[in-house]
């Protein structure tokens, strides 16, 4: 998975101490009301579209930034559906990080789903009740939020209490 410059300069100053980061996630849906998905190359896990935000950069922007890169794929944001804290994560090289997560409903406006860069190895549309394995852990959890928002946005966006 390529590291933002920005935190490449960052860990030349802090090792591999935790670092707190901000990312975006799209739930992005087809006309025919199914989910993009693409299995990432360095767990083999499906997974929803997500990235790192670049300093100074907007959310929605960063996320339809990150669909279109990883997927080819065009869209528009629907909505902010959730606002989470993952779990601190130690990388192979022993980098830390943790990230805020805001994850995006976005609808897809054009483009046909492929692999458009290094960080998928397969990506795909599917029906919401017939998702591939193995599904990333966060996947399951920014699916349902959207579901949830999508059934009733008037609650607003989910977060943990």
């Amino acid at each position: 998975m390529p590291i933002p410059d920005f935190v490449t300069d960052l860990r030349r100053h802090v090792g591999t101490e935790l670092l707190w980061l901000s990312g975006v996630s799209a739930v992005v849906f087809d006309d025919a009301d199914r989910v993009l998905l693409g299995r990432r190359s360095d767990t083999g896990r499906w997974a929803v579209i997500s990235g790192i935000l670049d300093p100074g950069e907007q959310p929605a922007l960063a996320a339809l930034r990150e669909i279109a890169e990883e997927t080819g794929v065009s869209a528009r944001v629907e909505a902010l559906t959730s606002v989470r804290t993952g779990a601190a994560v130690t990388y192979p090289n022993g980098d830390r990080a943790q990230y805020l997560d805001l994850t995006f409903w976005c609808r897809h406006t054009g483009g046909e789903a492929r692999v458009a860069d290094d960080e998928s190895l397969e990506v795909g549309w599917f029906a919401v009740d017939a998702l591939p394995e193995p599904l990333a852990d966060s996947t399951g959890q920014r699916l349902a939020d959207t579901l949830a928002f999508r059934a009733d946005p008037s609650a607003g966006p989910a977060f943990e209490r």
